[in-house]
């Protein structure tokens, strides 16, 4: 069946029910005066709190869907969507689902020639985008001739695009007459560019299907349940996650904006019993707490039941902090990638807390393997690639041979992560493959180094990077971000590393902000652009 299936299930059966929060807290510290119960209770706030039941959840994305039908969409066509996280983007994405027609996510980081480029890559016919958006439109007016429609979601309409708010509004209902199965082509995602420019990834209603399924058999979402969602809805971690809620009917709460005190006041206030956060959030609240920036004793958070983390390797000393303030969350970590649609292909498992630092083992339905470079499976204890198979597991690459052969092998999907399993089973990611720095011959892997550094108490985010060395071939380049407050100087990290082996002691200390994109994945290709060449004067460590 189709994924549109669950969200028409849900508004046959839980028709009043609330489905989704839009929760835009910078409205909400806007207002003079304001009082949590009744922001919770109604909606006289509707800039601050704004809510969908499942009927009018339905109801929009019939409303979308026929409005595509009725300008010349059709099944197979391509929509693509460029909405920050708001309470439309959801029916956009299951109104254009159901008429067949794929949704393509687009990430709203992206400058004018990304989103030119990605339009062209995914043949998009249809686009929608919001008022943030309108200057990067309008630099690549003339340039995008395959898209032939484009919706605006806003005030204040550009005159190259169409008011979608007025056009839909005159458009029926009725769920579209059109016939969709499970094998159908549903979405094209887009890798994250973390090693160039991102890749289109083709994925079926059978695939997304699947994740639903997968994140609840790991979560146990019912009814009662409430997530948060934070992260951008055009990235599969969000969307995925929170298809373990769509399967049982519970409600979602979007939140516009990430600080750690409006996730927390948001997890409180909403009730919030299943949270997703990515690496820098949980420092940040972790931080926050710490240092009296927030009093946890003026807010009632005996919902929340389960943090869990996913996206990028996560420090066994973040989990070890999280647990000292939170004792009675439970915790998991989820390790998936856009080619594999998100909630985990490998999972920890809350009841493996004792194996934190670890990824864990085969999600539900998905099958692992380590393997070298011939693609052979090795023991155990030794590092290789990590191969995953299962439901989840894209079709292609849209329009790209070469890079679909590349990492796809039957039915498996050869990662790039490096990864070596313990005595029990576990899998301990090493570091990307691509990221793997030699040195004198030696393979260091960057991600070591950093969980490593990242124990010191005055380091809020750490990435280690090969530079070129004319003796070594490459030499290990730590970049530091201090916690806001605290100082540092090189002599300070070099005694910090004399506890690592020599070999995997950076030779370089550099102090910078440490990038990161919408999913939280270190922006290494920003920084080796940024330092690798460079003449830089920072002392060897030798």
């Amino acid at each position: 069946m189709p994924i549109t299936s669950f969200l028409e299930s849900n508004a046959h059966k839980f028709g009043s029910d609330c489905a989704l929060v839009e929760v835009n807290p910078e409205m909400r510290h806007s207002t003079a005066a304001w009082n949590e119960a009744e922001l919770v209770e109604t909606d006289r706030h509707p800039g601050y709190r704004k809510t969908l039941s499942w009927a009018e959840f339905d109801t929009q994305a019939n409303h979308f869907a026929n409005l595509l039908i009725s300008r010349g969409v059709k099944k197979g066509d391509k929509v693509a969507i460029l909405l920050m996280n708001c309470i439309e983007w959801l029916p956009v994405y299951f109104g254009t689902l159901k008429v067949g027609a794929l949704a393509v996510p687009l990430n709203f980081r992206y400058a004018s020639d990304e989103i030119r480029y990605c339009l062209d890559l995914a043949d998009v016919f249809a686009l929608i985008f919001g008022a943030e958006f309108i200057t990067r439109m309008e630099a690549i007016q003339g340039e995008i001739p395959n898209v032939r429609l484009q919706f605006f979601l806003g005030d204040g309409c550009p005159t190259f695009a169409e008011d979608c708010l007025q056009l839909t509004a005159g458009q029926s209902a009725d769920k579209p007459n059109v016939q969709i199965c499970d094998k159908d082509d549903a979405a094209i995602y887009f890798s994250s560019g973390t090693t160039g420019f991102p890749k289109a990834i083709l994925h079926s209603h059978a695939g997304l299907v699947s994740a639903c399924v997968t994140e609840q058999a790991h979560h146990g979402q019912t009814k009662d349940d409430v997530f948060l969602c934070i992260p951008p809805l055009y990235h599969t971690g969000a969307k995925m996650h929170w298809f373990g809620s769509l399967i049982v009917g519970g409600r979602a709460v979007l939140l516009r904006g990430a600080t750690p005190q409006w996730i927390v006041e948001t997890a409180a206030s909403e009730k919030a019993s299943v949270i997703w956060l990515l690496v820098p959030w949980a420092q940040d609240i972790l931080d926050a707490i710490e240092s009296g920036e927030i009093d946890l004793t003026q807010m009632d958070l005996s919902a929340w039941r389960l943090m869990h983390i996913g996206a990028q390797p996560v420090p066994p000393s973040l989990v070890k902090r999280w647990q000292s303030i939170f004792p009675n969350h439970a915790y998991d970590t989820n390790y998936g990638l856009s080619e594999s649609l998100g909630p985990g292909a490998v999972h920890l498992g809350i009841e493996n807390v004792r194996k934190v630092g670890a990824i864990g083992v085969a999600g539900h339905g998905w099958q692992t393997r380590i393997v070298n470079e011939r693609g052979e499976d090795i023991p155990r204890g030794k590092v290789g690639e990590l191969a995953v198979k299962g439901p989840g597991v894209m079709r292609c690459y849209y329009k790209d041979e070469a890079a679909t052969a590349a990492v796809l092998r039957g039915d498996w999907l050869f990662t790039g992560d490096m990864a070596k399993q313990d005595e029990e089973g576990f899998i301990y990611l090493v570091d990307r493959k691509k990221d793997v720095i030699i040195t004198g011959g030696e393979n260091l892997y960057p991600v070591q180094i950093e969980d490593f550094l990242r124990a010191h108490p005055k380091i809020k985010d750490v990435a280690v990077i090969g530079l070129p060395d004319h003796r070594l071939g490459e030499i290990a380049c730590a970049i530091i971000e201090i916690k806001p407050g605290f100082t540092a100087n090189e002599g300070e990290m070099m005694e910090f590393c004399a506890a690592l082996p020599r070999y995997k002691r950076p030779r370089r200390i550099v102090f910078d902000t440490v990038p990161r994109n919408p999913t939280g994945k270190i922006e290494k290709p920003r920084l080796r652009k940024k330092y690798v060449g460079e003449s830089l004067v920072e002392q060897q460590i030798r």
